[in-house]
């Protein structure tokens, strides 16, 4: 049987069409779990929608729709985004689901049987953007610390979680498996601004609003909306309190869930201690990734106009495009910012210039001078040993990156090997070759080495590009894509006949098509 892989994004929020920044953690989490599977992994990959909350009940109020109506259409748009993003996803979840939220009552029940639950009052700052209770030490400038909006007072009874009970066992847990939470930066920040100084109890109950799954025994409180979402990684997979699946069994503990870093605590806090509360194994890592911003490092905000939405983006450019941008250009452990014009950039340098030219011309000189028939290798020299040595080692340095989450530096290791397959044409020159017939054996060797470089470098980008991959393996004529394929540069099949070349990503002209952009659109600083 092969090993299992179990990852999950957070589930995106439905109270409205996400942007660039939100579709970004499907590609990322996308790019890990086609990566594994092309490494022989078990891979069950979850995304999806969380539903319920005091936001949701309000924009549909706003919408003149009923909640259900509201979250149905945003749950179809966030999907309709993933898959034109090509995000493999094994199951997409939502939390109106009748099943889960049976589940989740169940999952109450036990946690105040045990004693973990209990009823009380709150009176603070509460915002509903993020669905959040706050102290006042713990607003910025007065105001929500994770949106900078504005907060209100609250006061209701409401039932709490004792993650107080917890605060010395988690403290004591993250210290004693130093990659739960990763990067380190997430983990500092985590343990200095929340675990150290000691959590409070959660308010885990809303009474002043009715879109949510029902307190099971107290029917005036709906189920805090983190609650009814965190549950999902394991209610999805067959999880009960009365009973556990085969497939439960089989795929817990995630081995990693994919979440911005804004709803770190959520995911850091309130979810260990949960699984904890009800004895379940903790997942091994948690992956708090970094935001894409506007151009100028601002967070995207409509009232600014700089918002991007990624279906836009991709019936512009394309969606490998847009996933290289998104997976390439935001940095391990820090934020990246996208505009039009540096998409067009990263375009035209990379996947036009570096990529694209590569194949195209390595396969016109395939035709050229062979009829496009790939021939055996036959005279090997010095001059080759750097190519075919980096590509051999490609598998190993892919490995080390991604294993890290490195995402941005795997792809640079793919694309390190298109950009030395260009400088080995211009060192050994086919063109002169092929004006000598004596030197006809080693322009075939030549053509050969360029052909099992791009085929060997377009395997690890199955994981990132795989519309281009498919295009690529396409115009090489090999269904020779495995993993297992790579390790002795032999993988191209030899007397096969390549295909006609054709143009992956065609150079785009930067200033006319920002012009054609301003003209669709009203200017502001994002362009």
């Amino acid at each position: 049987m092969k090993p299992k892989f179990y990852i999950t994004t957070s589930i995106f929020y439905a109270s409205a069409k996400p942007h660039i920044g939100n579709s970004y953690e499907g590609v990322l989490t996308d790019a890990i779990a086609r990566y594994k599977r092309l490494t022989g992994y078990d891979v069950k990959f979850h995304t999806g929608t969380d539903e319920h909350g005091e936001k949701v009940e309000q924009n549909a109020q706003k919408n003149n729709q009923n909640p259900q109506e509201y979250v149905d259409n945003i749950s179809l748009e966030v999907k309709r985004i993933l898959d034109l993003l090509n995000v493999s996803y094994d199951k997409f979840v939502r939390t109106t689901n009748p099943n889960h939220k049976k589940i989740v009552q169940k999952i109450f029940q036990k946690l105040y049987d045990n004693g973990d639950i209990y009823k009380g009052k709150y009176e603070g700052l509460y915002c509903t953007p993020c669905e959040s209770f706050f102290t006042e030490s713990q607003l910025v400038d007065g105001k929500c610390p994770d949106c900078g909006r504005d907060v209100q007072k609250a006061s209701e009874e409401a039932y709490f979680l004792k993650l107080s009970k917890y605060n010395d066992w988690l403290k004591e847990y993250i210290e004693a498996h130093p990659n739960f939470i990763t990067p380190e930066s997430r983990k500092n920040e985590i343990m200095n601004n929340f675990i150290i100084p000691g959590v409070e109890d959660l308010c885990i109950s809303r009474s002043t609003f009715d879109w949510g799954i029902k307190v099971p025994f107290d029917e005036k409180h709906v189920i805090y909306v983190w609650l009814d979402a965190l549950v999902n990684y394991i209610t999805f997979i067959g999880y009960a309190p009365d009973n556990e699946s085969e497939e439960f069994k089989r795929y817990w503990p995630a081995d990693v869930h994919i979440i911005g870093k804004d709803i770190l605590r959520f995911h850091t806090i309130y979810w260990p201690v949960i699984l904890k509360a009800l004895d379940l194994p903790m997942p091994k890592q948690i992956f708090g990734h970094p935001w894409v911003l506007a151009e100028g490092s601002e967070k995207m905000s409509k009232s600014k106009g700089n918002v991007l939405y990624a279906d836009d983006l991709v019936n512009e450019f394309g969606a490998d495009a847009v996933r290289y941008y998104l997976l390439h250009e935001i940095p391990y452990g820090h934020d990246g910012n996208i505009s039009y014009e540096l998409l067009i950039e990263r375009i035209n340098s990379d996947l036009a210039n570096v990529m694209g030219n590569l194949v195209n011309r390595t396969i016109s000189m395939s035709q050229k001078y062979f009829d496009g028939l790939v021939l055996p290798p036959v005279k090997q020299t010095k001059e080759d040993d750097e190519l075919i040595n980096m590509a051999k080692n490609l598998k190993q340095k892919v490995e080390v990156k991604m294993n890290d989450f490195k995402i941005a530096e795997a792809i640079d290791e793919v694309f390190e090997l298109y950009r030395r397959s260009n400088k080995y044409i211009d060192e050994t020159t086919p063109w002169i070759l092929a004006k000598n017939p004596e030197d006809k054996e080693r322009l075939q060797t030549v053509l050969y080495n360029l052909i099992e470089a791009i085929r060997t470098a377009t395997v690890f980008l199955q994981a990132f590009l795989p519309e281009t991959a498919d295009k690529i393996f396409n115009q090489l004529n090999t269904q020779n894509r495995t993993i297992d394929s790579v390790d002795n540069f032999n993988g191209m099949d030899e007397g096969i006949k390549l295909n006609k070349p054709e143009v992956l990503f065609a150079r785009i002209d930067k200033d006319a098509k920002l012009k054609e952009f301003n003209k669709k659109r009203p200017k502001t600083a994002f362009f």
